[in-house]
């Protein structure tokens, strides 16, 4: 039987309570209109442009030249996949991507850490990476071919300096963000170096990391789209400009719609675990 005591609790303490959180969230949905309610809601565009893709393409309005019907997109790629040149394209541009994302993300983060907790570390280093920032890091590409050629190593260092600054600077901003109450807080209750940034510098500032993830992801497809395409012997922007030469406008489509979905396919990544290390954040908790 629930309690007809009124809440004397604080609003702060009220607004951490997990079962206040899913009460507001339950009434947030319940007072959402259908669109916002609905799973289905986010499919509804992209549907109806594939409809009128399809209807532009059968009245002859869009010509196949020009843009291939979405049904033969879907032909030619059961076609690539039956035969494996997709898959084999796929996993040498997933294997890049992940790999210049783990080099250029992990001295990112520990690059972020190390000026935001250290001044002088900061002061002898910060000033140089920012200035380096300002450098368009896929104007590097004649330089690195020149370095590498159109070796494995050319395509992980863009990929790996496209997904840099967008992490360390959002983990630089994310720990300095932290209260500064909190860690004294902290430091009052006696805990040690380690014990604080793991209980109150890092949950600080994660949200701030994986802000600067979402952004380093897009950036990683974007960088490996262009380096593939204009130095590389494999993988999927390799497959896109190999039918350029032959004019096969539906294997470029899919080489495209591949992208977008390996992009999307990262966000989601990246959004769940933000749901998952983040559910104490009211913030997320709402979602």
């Amino acid at each position: 039987m629930a309690s007809l005591a009124p809440d004397v609790r604080p609003p702060a303490a009220r607004a951490a309570d997990p079962r206040a959180v899913s009460a507001r969230a339950a009434a947030a949905r319940a007072d959402a209109s259908l669109l916002a309610r609905s799973r289905w809601t986010p499919f509804v565009l992209p549907v109806l442009l594939l409809a009128a893709w399809q209807l532009a393409s059968i009245t002859g309005a869009l010509p196949s030249t020009i843009l291939p019907a979405p049904t033969a997109v879907i032909d030619v790629g059961w076609e690539l996949l039956r035969d494996g040149t997709l898959l084999a394209n796929l996993g040498v541009s997933a294997t890049r991507a992940i790999t210049g994302l783990l080099a250029g993300g992990s001295i990112a983060l520990a690059l972020g850490f190390a000026t935001a907790l250290s001044p002088g570390f900061r002061r002898l280093v910060d000033p140089t990476l920012q200035a380096v920032r300002t450098i368009p890091h896929l104007a590097l590409i004649p330089l690195v071919i020149l370095w590498f050629g159109i070796d494995e190593g050319a395509k992980v260092l863009l990929v790996g300096w496209g997904v840099f600054f967008p992490l360390y600077l959002n983990t630089y901003h994310g720990v300095t963000s932290v209260d500064h109450a909190l860690i004294e807080m902290g430091r009052v209750y006696g805990m040690r170096r380690w014990t604080l940034f793991r209980r109150v510098i890092l949950p600080g500032a994660l949200p701030s990391i994986l802000v600067g993830l979402r952004f380093a992801l897009g950036v990683m497809w974007l960088t490996l789209i262009v380096a593939e395409t204009i130095a590389a012997n494999s993988g999927i922007g390799y497959m896109a400009n190999q039918a350029r030469e032959f004019s096969q406008t539906d294997v470029i489509v899919l080489a495209i719609l591949v992208y977008a979905a390996l992009g999307k396919l990262a966000d989601t990544l990246t959004r769940l675990a933000e749901r998952r290390f983040l559910r104490w954040n009211p913030t997320y908790g709402v979602r």
